[in-house]
């Protein structure tokens, strides 16, 4: 008796085996991602930065701005009592024979030559003004947040948004693909205290487009943030919240959490994206083909929520597979 209702017990589990052999592609582990082609990227932007600063530094006295404490060399064609070494004082102003008291901070070299010619005009026609910064002041600028070395550093001279990185040791292989600068204000119309640039690193550094290649001034902070967070849940082995990593795909996404488990449902993975308008859409994706390529592969935004659902079938079949085994470890017991 217990040897024929075994037999049934192991025919019934070879038809389960059989129709569940057919999507066993379902519940193989995706390969955990690996931190390298990050880490390349990192390599490959920091190789940039490092390039773009030194070739900026032919250019470092072009946009500085003069400040307090600067001392400047001044000349003018034909006028010999203004052929002065004069510092910046607290205020921004320098002294200068048939000039009086001007204020220059803020203004480039070129700007400050012009203003000092116009000065001039009522005792010489026409001449020819050189400003000249011979000792520049000290200036704290911070750099922060997904760099390698972040602090406060004092510079001197002109400094550019890839000076400070290169000081900060480049990017972390965490880094987005963003940073913002952050630059204090006296004051503006609006009565903000400060203004806030964004700059777009893959276009700067990737793209080597150096007009993002930005002065930068005493105060600013750099912020180089972490990418964005995307969260990963339902049948997935590891559900949580995940930083990006550069631009992240639907695959790469469920690789960080380390794959699916086998009664996930990849042919109806939700992705519920922000609209802006205060809700969310669902975004539809079939996982087999995306992995088959018959479907192009889905990139991930900041705070999208990806659901992978359990198959109702597959459920069954787990479960009647886990009943079958105990049985038959029953019958074995018994016979």
């Amino acid at each position: 008796m217990h040897l024929r209702n075994l037999k049934y017990v192991f025919f019934a589990f070879l038809i389960i085996f059989s129709v569940t052999g057919c999507g066993g592609g379902y519940a193989t582990k995706a390969e955990p991602l690996s931190d390298l082609p990050f880490q390349k990227k990192a390599d490959k932007m920091n190789e940039a930065i490092v390039f773009g600063a030194l070739h900026q530094q032919e250019s470092l006295s072009e946009d500085y701005l003069i400040g307090a404490d600067d001392v400047l060399e001044i000349e003018a064609y034909n006028v010999e009592e203004l052929k002065k070494t004069v510092r910046v004082n607290s205020d921004g102003e320098i002294g200068l024979p048939l000039v009086g008291i001007i204020n220059v901070k803020g203004l480039t070299t070129s700007e400050a030559e012009k203003l000092i010619a116009k000065k001039l005009e009522k005792y010489v026609e026409e001449t020819l003004v050189t400003v000249f910064v011979k000792e520049y002041k000290s200036q704290r600028i911070s750099v922060i947040g997904a760099v390698n070395k972040s602090q406060v550093f004092a510079v001197t001279g002109q400094r550019y948004l890839l000076d400070m990185l290169m000081m900060a040791e480049g990017i972390s292989k965490d880094a987005g693909n963003i940073c913002y600068i952050i630059r204090p204000l006296l004051k503006n119309d609006s009565g903000n205290r400060s203004e806030t640039m964004v700059v777009a690193l893959d276009e700067l550094l990737i793209n080597g487009n150096l007009s993002l290649n930005i002065p930068v001034f005493a105060g600013d902070v750099i912020n180089v943030p972490k990418g964005g967070i995307f969260f990963v849940d339902g049948s997935v082995r590891t559900p949580g919240a995940y930083n990006m990593k550069g631009k992240t795909s639907l695959t790469q996404a469920i690789a960080m959490a380390q794959g699916v488990n086998a009664d996930a449902d990849l042919s109806d993975i939700r992705i519920f994206r922000e609209t802006g308008r205060g809700d969310r859409e669902a975004v539809i994706a079939d996982y087999d083909a995306i992995r088959t390529g018959q479907q192009a592969d889905i990139l991930i935004a900041e705070n999208d929520i990806i659901i992978v659902p359990q198959s109702g079938i597959k459920n069954f079949f787990n479960g009647f597979i886990s009943t079958l085994k105990g049985f038959i470890s029953f019958g074995a017991r018994a016979y």
